[in-house]
């Protein structure tokens, strides 16, 4: 079991022990995270990214490590989330591999790792986390909070569990609760992870990791995260060349058979399935109804009543049409339920053919929305 930690990330440690939602805590526990531009002497212009699955604190590129991050058109000098104005603060997600303490991290008191005794993990955890870093680095309140795909909902944790953590909030392609569909779809790469004889109950080593477990599950995954007319664009029904085809029996024939098995081969050994397991859980767990629930908010655990309770100033939700993993009735419900709480809300539809992942590639339209709503802070 590896973890995959950039160049230049930074840590903090989370306060010892550090209880956990679902039951028991972490000892020794740390969130990774990297910065970019300057606090201000007021310290009122930090702007917070929390993000998805699988990406690390390295969202852009910064001085300790200058290789392109996994958003780097959205973040830098002159682009939409300027650091010349704001100082960004970017967390890897508690549980993953990438540097913040998840199951591939060493357990204390032993040379193994966590694996699966690692306590169970819910997105109120990550928020939790999400929230030390910040007051850890000295500010009291963010100008921004933004959160994409499973950071939208590790954001909205944010918000509900601790009024005034930010002024405002731009919530991407993210949800209020987990779907059945959506919950269906994670369940079978989990399945597919753990039916997979290498994964062991978890107790796999680099030399048995469960590689086709994975890309099973990191196929299933890129399906979802596209749309069909993307694929239907992009890839047609063109066949693969005879030289390139495989010639197992039922094997790869088509050109979008070939994208899907190279993309998730690329990824497989990148990621620890254990985190991958429990970060994929977390969200379907989620629901921040269930919050209201608990503090006697509303009796019947309402997310719309969850959503009404966050105070912030203004916010903006922006959600791709083609969406099938977070589909656009849940940011409109995210927009509709803060303006319910008072909040200036805009929601922005996009028309975009890429689905899900449409943030991550469709920077011309998304780009210019998140940079027009900053320009207004």
């Amino acid at each position: 079991m590896t973890e995959f930690v950039p160049p230049g990330t930074r840590y903090i440690d989370l306060p010892s022990p550090f209880p956990m939602r679902r039951g028991g805590e972490l000892r020794g526990a740390r969130m990774a995270y990297e910065t970019w531009g300057t606090l201000s002497p007021s310290r009122d212009n930090a702007l917070l990214i929390v993000t998805g699955l699988s990406p690390d604190a390295h969202a852009a590129a910064n001085e300790g490590n200058p290789a392109p991050g996994w958003w780097e058109p959205m973040v830098g000098p002159g682009k939409p989330i300027d650091t010349r104005r704001w100082y960004v603060i970017c967390v890897n997600s508690l549980g993953s591999c990438k540097g913040s303490t998840g199951p591939a991290s060493i357990k204390p008191g032993t040379h193994e790792p966590y694996r699966l005794d690692f306590p169970q993990l819910s997105i109120e955890d990550g928020a939790e986390a999400a929230v030390h870093v910040v007051r850890a680095l000295g500010v009291d309140q963010l100008a921004c909070l933004v959160g994409n795909s499973m950071g939208g909902m590790t954001a909205l944790a944010m918000l509900v569990r601790h009024p005034g953590i930010a002024r405002t909030h731009v919530n991407i392609s993210g949800a209020a609760k987990a779907l059945p569909f959506s919950i269906a779809i994670r369940s079978l790469q989990r399945e597919a992870i753990r039916l997979d004889p290498n994964w062991n109950e978890g107790r796999y080593e680099e030399d048995s990791y469960p590689e086709s477990g994975m890309r099973m599950a990191r196929k299933l995954g890129v399906i979802t995260y596209r749309s069909a007319l993307e694929w239907d664009g992009r890839f047609g029904r063109v066949r693969l060349d005879s030289d390139r085809a495989d010639e197992e029996p039922f094997g790869l024939e088509f050109e979008v058979e070939s994208y899907l098995e190279a993309h998730a081969r690329r990824f497989v050994r990148r990621f620890d399935p254990n985190c991958y397991l429990y970060l994929s859980r977390s969200m379907d767990w989620f629901d921040l109804g269930d919050y209201c629930l608990e503090h006697g908010i509303d009796r019947e655990a309402d997310t719309r009543a969850g959503l009404a309770s966050i105070k912030v100033e203004k916010a903006l939700v922006l959600g791709a049409e083609t969406d099938i993993l977070f589909p656009l009735q849940q940011q409109r419900e995210i927009a509709e339920g803060l303006r319910a709480g008072g909040a200036e809300a805009i929601f922005v539809p996009m028309p975009s053919p890429q689905g899900h992942d449409a943030f991550l590639v469709d920077f011309e339209r998304f780009g210019p929305a998140v940079a027009d709503f900053l320009s207004t802070l």
